[in-house]
């Protein structure tokens, strides 16, 4: 190893020199007397103590790992060697499984990781190593950690008389077990924060088993085995989050299959996203003869000798996958996705690997793993010039250092710029800019570049090309015309080029004016292709022309869309994909206009701003019932605007959540006040009163979907002395109170002229139907300390006061905390949430694996679940939350839920409400997988990260099944 002690660090910036310096000297206050010489040399050295400086204030993990290993970091900051974390991964190999402990084993590890995560952060930081060097490490680190759980979890199977091992001391030699590295693992290309992915296979005649019968479960345990090892979280952290779904079928097969049943897929349903896959592929810590011989067996499923037309589809379905994470043509800095985003790592992968699809059959130096090594190659064989080459590896470089950085300040598997300034500008100050624009000017280079690189190589303009010649004759249709719509996939040409030609006529309202007509002409063959890229392009035109109607004028439109293709692949995407999207755009056409907005995609409306537009909307009205429908009107807008913008990748489904439930909150919150005002004009007011509203469900938990209804309680609370309202009607405090819920209700979900705003259910007050719709704070209170049944607690988890004076909402918080706290009997408990489950499940069951809320293993599992354990275990009132996802994450109960449960719990979560979230933006009824539009489909399964729909499938009966089984563990009777 060489060493790197005159290295010259680079100089880090920092944005608090004094509070920098403050937080260097607590650190020096860890050292040892022995480290005192590090501690001169970094003092004398500029560059080591900024780097000293902005790891310890830009990378609260690096500072976390600094305090914990100080000596080790001051000796690697002033004397940077090689050798120092090389030998990390040297000192895994000194872990003998033949006398650790598996516990002993998992905390060596998880040591040895933060210490290699520290040590790495430093060298890549300071420029000691190249990125090419930091990801070569990390990766052989996650061999050896991989290495060290395979001999443990073989040894183990074996001392259980399973396995008989030809050597003890390397269980993994002439094993017959196969572990392949794969993705960025095996391209040595591990980010920072990276999972591995890997696939275990078996050569079953070289497996030496006691039990033949026991051969495939016994491989089973050993592989469950080496993922607890290094991915369980204990109280040390984690080593490496381990991914299986790569195999084979993952929904349908053992997370370790025979070599044979392995060819036999590959051969007969192998995918070309399987193809891709492979290209990374790499024996490790495994029998590497047999690892190799199996390679080999599958090269020519991997390398075909041939291009086909059926491999050139795949690659343009695969880019189309691609396009769904590129964003937009103008690139919003701050939260961009430098993996996924437009002009991101993805796309240079992507450029180098289709290519290696395409030629590597032939060319067989090109089957190379790294995505550098393949730039290299692909220029000297000519498929790329030596200057694309050039820039791509070095734009490769630059974004892998701004993904480690995002990574390593709260080592997160995050690739997403912060959209917070302070945070995004922390990230620019450890990449060594001094200011934010200097940052922002070269990611925005690095990005343009990349995408039109990109752009040059695949995005080409045969779409454009078919559609050159085309013609709509008034009188007749063109039969080279219809064939290329045909040819672009519509199937009902005659009625599409019927429907152009009654747009060029003039009939529809924007379409009168010649300049309407010839804009809409300029545009139209982008405008089919846009269409025709759509799962159900047919349908996309019917809804276009439903949309071109309503639409009071067309030139503005048109010339906006044919300068802003991202607006007009945006339209055409709401058309074909999102039918219910698509209906409000027809139904009003003017809230287009919002997209047009520069800072739209850019920018998400804040609760105070939305205030801020209802209130001036409220203020123009002409009267009451006006309100009313401005209201409807807003919340539709508001809805659309949140919807385009997950549909569009601005936001997440979890951020659309949010800000669906602050829509919620806005629009009750502001309607309560003129509801009140209405009541008064004929009963008055009721003297020293108070009002709130208690949101439960999805609203309380913030969990909202487009499609939401609203659960609520309206709580009052009134002198004792005050009998009835002081209005020229008086009526009594009860039925005051309830003709302002009455009215309320009716504010929110009465039909009128602009439809409804929400639909609400009051069904979770006490007593449900049978009690007053509006209830007094006290007996609210009462009913739910002494005659609640379990359910109403359960649901009292996700109560969330909104509106209302702060002396009220404390009241109605302390007395929901100390309910949800109070001891119960668990057994007690079980069961009644158990017979609650079953009840739900009994009166819906889940048609498809796509009724993931209802499903057995879906979300109501999860939900319940989470509130057992709130309800079973006294929690901090601070603690508390009311949104399933955080109460999971704040849930410390590792006798009921142990920590692998609850990621798994955690992801399934997720996965399930993303998926959801997007089926009911897009879908005006319940999703079927038989009709629903090919785009949408598309979209969920990239959304979960899987390659195609039919993994998506299997993968989600693998997530429903994994939360059955935690839910019967939970809550076994």
């Amino acid at each position: 190893m060489s060493s790197t002690a005159g290295h010259a660090f680079q100089s880090l910036p920092v944005d608090d020199e004094e509070r920098a310096r403050e937080r260097v000297e607590e650190f020096f206050d860890r050292l040892t007397d022995e480290a005192q010489p590090a501690v001169e040399r970094i003092k004398a050295d500029p560059a080591r103590f900024d780097l000293l400086q902005a790891a310890i204030c830009d990378a609260p993990f690096i500072r976390d790992c600094l305090l914990d290993y100080a000596d080790f970091a001051a000796d690697l900051i002033a004397f940077p060697q090689d050798e120092k974390v090389i030998d990390l991964i040297k000192e895994v190999g000194t872990l003998d499984h033949l006398t650790v402990s598996e516990s002993e084993l998992m905390r060596a590890l998880r040591g040895l990781k933060r210490k290699m995560a520290l040590g790495l952060a430093l060298f890549d930081l300071g420029r000691v190593w190249p990125m090419e060097r930091v990801t070569e490490v990390l990766s052989k680190f996650a061999d050896a950690t991989l290495l060290a759980a395979i001999r443990f979890a073989l040894f183990q199977e074996t001392h259980r008389g399973k396995l008989k091992l030809a050597n003890e001391a390397k269980p993994e030699e002439d094993s017959g077990l196969i572990v392949l590295a794969m993705g960025k693992h095996g391209a040595f290309e591990l980010n920072y924060s990276s999972d591995i992915d890997i696939i275990v296979f078996y050569e079953a005649g070289k497996v030496q088993i006691t039990d033949r019968f026991e051969l495939q479960p016994s491989l089973v345990r050993v592989t469950k085995r080496i993922v607890k090892i290094l991915q369980e979280r204990t109280e040390h952290g984690y080593v490496f989050r381990t991914d299986l779904r790569l195999r084979p079928d993952p929904g349908a097969t053992a997370v370790a299959i025979s070599t044979e049943a392995a060819i036999n897929y590959y051969e007969s349903i192998g995918q070309n996203w399987e193809r891709a896959a492979f290209i990374k592929a790499r024996p490790v810590s495994c029998d590497i003869g047999a690892a190799e011989a199996f390679l080999s067996d599958i090269s020519p499923f991997i390398w075909r000798k041939y291009m086909d037309f059926a491999m050139i589809a795949d690659v343009h379905a695969m880019k189309r996958q691609t396009h769904l994470h590129k964003g937009h043509a103008t690139i919003a800095l701050a939260g961009h996705n430098v993996k996924l985003g437009r002009g991101g790592i993805r796309e240079i992968e992507f450029f180098v690997q289709t290519q290696q699809l395409i030629a590597g059959g032939r060319n067989s130096q090109l089957r190379v793993t790294g995505t550098l090594e393949g730039l290299k190659l692909l220029a000297e064989a000519g498929w790329i010039d030596d200057e694309t080459a050039k820039v791509l590896a070095i734009h490769y470089r630059f974004l892998r250092n701004v993904e480690h950085r995002i990574q390593m300040r709260f080592d997160e598997q995050t690739h997403a710029l912060p959209k917070d300034d302070e945070a995004f500008e922390a990230i620019g100050r450890l990449m060594g800019f001094e200011t934010r624009g200097e940052f922002d000017a070269a990611l925005l280079s690095c990005f343009q570049s990349v995408s039109s690189h990109y752009a040059n190589l695949f995005e080409a303009d045969d779409e454009q090309d078919a559609l050159s010649t085309i013609a709509f004759p008034a009188d007749n249709d063109d039969p080279a015309t219809l064939k290329a719509l045909e040819e672009l996939g519509f199937e009902n040409s005659m009625q599409v080029s019927s429907i152009i030609r009654q747009w060029q006529s003039g009939h529809y309202k924007a379409m009168r004016s010649e300049k309407a007509r010839e804009a809409l002409a300029v545009m139209l063959p982008k405008l089919l292709a846009s269409l025709a890229r759509n799962g159900a392009p047919d349908s996309a035109i019917f809804t276009f022309d439903e949309f071109l109607k309503n639409l009071p004028a067309g030139v503005q439109l048109f010339g906006l869309l044919k300068a802003n293709d991202h607006l007009l692949d945006l339209l055409a995407s709401l058309m074909g994909s999102a039918p219910r999207l698509a209906q409000t755009i027809a139904r009003r056409p003017h809230i287009f206009d919002a997209l047009l907005e520069p800072a739209f995609f850019g920018s998400i409306p804040t609760s105070p701003q939305l205030k801020e537009q209802l209130a001036q909307s409220f203020d123009i009205a002409i009267d009451y019932q006006d309100c009313l429908d401005r209201a409807r009107v807003f919340v539709e807008e508001q809805r659309f605007l949140i919807g385009t913008r997950l549909l569009s990748g601005t936001i997440t489904p979890q951020e659309s959540q949010l800000l669906y439930s602050d829509l919620a909150d806005v629009v009750t919150v502001g309607l309560m006040p003129l509801v009140v005002e209405e009541v008064a004009r004929n009963h008055g007011y009721v003297s020293g009163a108070d009002i709130t509203i208690l949101a439960m469900g999805k609203l309380g938990g913030r969990e909202m979907s487009p499609t939401s209804d609203l659960d609520l309680i309206l709580i009052y609370d009134v002198d004792p002395d005050v009998t009835e309202s002081d209005g020229r009607r008086p009526i009594a405090v009860t039925q005051y109170f309830a003709r302002i819920t009455q009215r309320f209700i009716a504010a929110l979900s009465a039909p009128m002229g602009e439809g409804i705003a929400y639909e609400v259910d009051m069904r979770l007050r006490p007593s449900g139907k049978a009690g007053p719709l509006a209830t007094e704070v006290a007996s609210f209170i009462k009913y739910q300390n002494e005659a609640a049944w379990t359910w109403e607690h359960m649901a009292l988890t996700r109560a969330r006061v909104i509106g209302g004076s702060d002396k009220l909402c404390a009241r109605i918080n302390r007395a929901i905390d100390e309910v949800v706290n109070k001891p119960r009997d668990l057994a007690v408990l079980r069961k009644d949430v158990a017979e609650m489950n079953e009840r739900l499940h009994e009166a819906k069951e889940a048609r498809t694996v796509f009724g993931m809320k209802e499903a057995r293993g879906g979300l109501v599992d999860i939900e319940f679940i989470t509130q057992f354990i709130q309800l079973a275990e006294s929690n901090d009132a601070n603690a508390r939350s009311t949104n399933t996802r955080q109460a999971l994450l704040n849930a410390d109960v590792p006798t009921i839920l142990p920590n692998a449960d609850k990621d798994t719990l955690l992801g399934a979560f997720d996965l399930f409400s993303d998926l959801i979230q997007l089926m009911r933006l897009c879908m005006v009824n319940e999703f079927d997988p038989d009709t629903a539009p090919d785009e949408l489909k598309e979209r969920l399964f990239v959304q979960a990260d899987m390659p195609d729909f039919a993994r998506l499938i299997a993968h989600l009966e693998e997530s429903q099944t994994a939360v059955r089984s935690i839910y019967e563990k939970v809550l076994a009777q």
